[in-house]
């Protein structure tokens, strides 16, 4: 159970990290108000994970979403750009994550 609730907790760390873009440096309400409630939402269930998992592990996979997912979505709606060293690089992230998680 505490890994689906790591996974829900990145899944938010993505959710926040993109809403800061549309904040508009936090000048605009009601994108600031959903980022910020995902971001507590966020750090609340990666702590309720951190009371099983270990904490490198935990805070690694929870990192790694976020990064991941954010990389996907700046490429997909974004239009940032999908390079071959972008993807290259992500994918290292992804190899540490799984090796962290098979060395649990």
């Amino acid at each position: 159970m505490a890994w689906l609730i790591l996974f829900a907790a990145g899944l938010l760390e993505i959710a926040w990290a993109v809403g800061l873009k549309y904040t508009d440096g936090f000048t605009r309400p009601f994108p600031t108000i959903l980022t910020v409630g995902a971001l507590a939402a966020s750090v609340g269930l990666l702590g309720i994970a951190m009371k099983t998992l270990p904490l490198g592990t935990a805070y690694a996979v929870w990192t790694a979403i976020g990064t991941l997912g954010t990389v996907i979505v700046g490429i997909a709606i974004a239009g940032e750009p999908a390079s071959a060293l972008r993807l290259a690089s992500v994918a290292l992230i992804v190899a540490g994550v799984v090796g962290l998680k098979l060395a649990h």
